[in-house]
């Protein structure tokens, strides 16, 4: 971060934006400040297009002057429900007005009681320290910063901290806590021990949060460059059990006879976190954390194998959806995609352990589809073994199938793995109805084409097709 005097601070204002609102509010005779998200990215050194500004008196009166003094270069709307309007500005700025006002709350409910207040009422209800700096306009002041918090300080430390008691700023938006919890690991900071603390004593409180509320904070959480960081923080407070209890469960480590699984829980973090470097997918990350969710209740222990997660693949992409389910997330194509790349994650990773084969290519291929490059990035990032040796073999063989596959996606594999007979034309054949027999006659010709026993030309597989109809005691016309 870097630190500015206030001469400096008019400087870094000193757009025609910024003169122009100071302008209007001067004319009315109005205090007013720009806030929040983009003060604290001034002293971070990050690009913002998304200005709030507070008003000490009406918000939507000064955004109105705005407009009208902007003329067609803003377009204004204003939400008088929450006396808030906005401007939009040509090149892609858009500025927040809100008149100052203090908030009180009743304990059932994150929506606020809100009264008219002053620029020290609305630094009060403000979440966090280092977000509750403003920055004067008004031109006698231009520039001036207001920090009656110590937000520069706790910026310059990497601290996240509320401004005023964090159990009472906790428990009147319980949403602040996950906005905690993602703004220390976007900013890669520490969040202070009595913030923290208050985290902890104030994580039932979430239930009364909207799953949409969650959903996006999480997936936010979920896009940082290091989410395990957040995601670490939302166990050790108590918010992820609420929020994922399937995932907590993973935190287990049982022995017997002398014999330890690992730690699954922090296996799925350290896979998030590879996948997290490897592609800016959301829904790809979404499959690395779900990854294993099947294992708890596909654990079992066999006297000469030891520990044993047989179908956990299968199991987690069955939970998949109640997950995306309750929490809020679409159950569309996206859910589809991370259920399907959970089922899907062993197999790369059992054609590196028992060696390449082109068949085993040809049908990975096959079922992954156009999603096979997710899969392979997904399952290079599940190798965390703490043995070399192994390690060094599995991306050796990852790259033997990542190379198989090229040469397959290069030769049309869609056309190549697909038989050229479908099952209209079986049932046609031997008039069936649609039903088990078409099915088998279907797979064997599928299973002759990947394993490449059969060339998938018609003549082939129609000999193939007429043997197999025939041991089934089946006639053609």
């Amino acid at each position: 971060m870097k630190l500015y005097s206030d001469a400096e601070l008019a400087q870094l204002l000193d757009q025609p934006i910024f003169h122009t609102i100071s302008a209007v509010a001067d004319e009315m005779g109005v205090e007013c400040y720009v806030v929040g998200g983009y003060v604290r990215d001034i002293f971070l050194e990050r690009p913002s297009n998304d200005i709030d500004v507070v008003v000490v008196g009406s918000g939507i009166a000064v955004a109105q002057a705005l407009k009208q003094r902007l003329g067609k270069k803003a377009i204004l709307s204003v939400f008088r429900n929450f006396g808030t309007a906005q401007v939009k500005v040509k090149g892609g700025l858009e500025i927040e007005f809100v008149g100052a006002r203090r908030e009180s709350y009743s304990h059932d409910s994150r929506k606020p009681i809100v009264e008219d207040g002053t620029l020290e009422d609305d630094q009060n209800r403000r979440d966090f320290t280092i977000n509750a700096m403003a920055i004067c306009l008004n031109k006698k002041r231009f520039g001036e910063l207001v920090d009656p918090f110590g937000g520069l300080d706790d910026l310059e430390d990497g601290i996240i901290r509320t401004p005023l008691d964090p159990d009472v700023t906790f428990s009147d938006d319980p949403l602040r806590m996950l906005r905690c919890i993602r703004f220390a690991a976007q900013l890669n900071f520490m969040i202070e021990e009595e913030t923290f603390d208050a985290l902890e004593r104030n994580a039932e409180r979430l239930h009364i949060i909207s799953g949409e509320r969650i959903a996006d904070e999480l997936n936010k959480i979920m896009m940082t460059a290091t989410p395990s960081k957040g995601l670490y923080d939302l166990y050790r407070c108590g918010l992820l059990q609420i929020i994922l209890p399937e995932l907590c469960q993973l935190d287990l480590v049982e022995t017997r006879n002398g014999r330890a699984h690992k730690n699954n829980f922090y296996h799925t973090l350290e896979v998030l976190d590879n996948v997290a470097k490897a592609s800016s997918n959301l829904y790809l990350r979404w499959a690395a954390l779900l990854h294993d969710i099947g294992k708890p209740k596909s654990k079992r222990w066999d006297n000469l194998a030891g520990w044993t997660f047989h179908n956990h693949n299968f199991i987690g992409a069955k939970m998949v959806p109640g997950i995306f389910r309750r929490l809020k997330l679409p159950m569309d194509a996206k859910m589809k995609y991370v259920q399907k790349l959970v089922d899907l994650h062993m197999r790369p990773i059992a054609i590196a352990d028992d060696g390449v084969t082109d068949s085993a290519v040809r049908r990975l291929l096959n079922d992954a589809g156009d999603d096979i490059d997710d899969l392979m990035t997904l399952c290079e990032a599940d190798i965390t073994s703490k043995n070399s040796q192994r390690k060094a073999q599995f991306r050796e063989n990852f790259r033997i199938v990542r190379e198989k596959l090229t040469d397959l996606k290069e030769k049309d594999y869609k056309r190549l793995l697909q038989p050229c007979i479908n099952g209209n034309e079986i049932m046609e054949m031997f008039h069936l109805s649609p039903g088990i027999e078409v099915g088998a006659l279907k797979q064997c010709l599928k299973d002759a084409v990947l394993d490449n026993r059969v060339p998938n030309e018609r003549e082939a597989l129609m000999e193939l097709l007429k043997k197999k109809a025939k041991q089934m005691g089946l006639d053609a016309k």
